[in-house]
């Protein structure tokens, strides 16, 4: 199985990022097809229901996920909703990329209010590409790191178990 994990965040200092390094750390440990995309590296164009479809970048990300079984989106929360290059991420890619695929989050957010957030984006992967959504995901607050990096031992073991869980669905699913 080929997994990917994405880093929708593009604050040089994210946290989301943080939880992306550690799941491909942790899926590596599974499979030899693990891949990391990071949208600060990559800047995509805004989706414009046009020539943003179009653009070399948008090409190439599509490409790269289009191939993979399995994906994380590691995100930063803001106002209530993943970050708005994770949304354009999933407006540039489409069907050709989320349909019949299994989909996990790791989320990072400034406080404990947001926890919810990922619902209308659960919502519309599921309802418009049949995307299989894990029934857990990765909420974390600020309290979770410490000079940049992940302490929170609970958190750790949380994403060892949606990274398990990734496999393992994507291996029923799609195997």
């Amino acid at each position: 199985m080929r997994y990917s994990v994405v880093s929708t965040s593009l604050n040089p200092k994210s946290r989301s990022r943080v939880l992306a390094v550690e799941a491909v750390r942790l899926l590596e440990e599974q499979s030899e097809d693990v891949g990391l995309i990071d949208l600060a590296a990559v800047p995509l164009p805004l989706c414009d229901g046009g020539k943003c479809y179009g653009d070399p970048r948008a090409q190439e990300v599509k490409t790269e996920l289009a191939r993979v079984d399995g994906i994380l989106m590691a995100c930063p929360i803001y106002n209530y909703d993943i970050s708005a290059s994770g949304k354009n991420l999933i407006e540039l890619t489409g069907r050709d990329v989320w349909t019949d695929k299994v989909a996990g989050f790791l989320c990072a957010a400034g406080g404990k209010g947001s926890y919810m957030s990922l619902m209308g984006v659960i919502g519309s992967l599921m309802l418009d590409f049949h995307t299989t959504i894990l029934p857990r995901f990765i909420y974390t607050t600020g309290a979770d790191f410490e000079d940049g990096l992940l302490e929170s031992q609970e958190v750790k073991e949380r994403l060892g178990v949606v990274v398990n869980d990734l496999v393992r669905y994507t291996e029923k699913l799609r195997g």
